[in-house]
């Protein structure tokens, strides 16, 4: 891909590693939230519940943040004013 007769590396190129152990960590973490509600009973229905939901928050939360952040903010209002021109 071409971007001001450069070409551009792609987005996750070297990062395989990391990539991985972020998926795993996450995978765990909504997987243990899934698990936490197998022991949801009449009698004990809040903790369960809110573990369980915080743990599934939380493994799409997180990531969704950090994809969120890669581009800073001063790189987006550059590319913003040189749209507009």
């Amino acid at each position: 891909m071409y971007s001001n007769g450069k070409n551009t590396a792609h987005s996750g190129e070297g990062r395989l590693v990391g990539n991985l152990i972020n998926f795993v960590i996450f995978f765990v973490m909504f997987a243990a939230g899934i698990y936490t509600l197998g022991y949801w009973e009449l009698d004990n229905a809040w903790w369960p519940t809110l573990v369980g939901f915080a743990l599934m928050f939380l493994a799409f939360a997180i990531p969704m943040h950090l994809m969120g952040r890669s581009e800073k903010s001063e790189d987006l209002v550059a590319a913003s004013a040189a749209s507009q021109k």
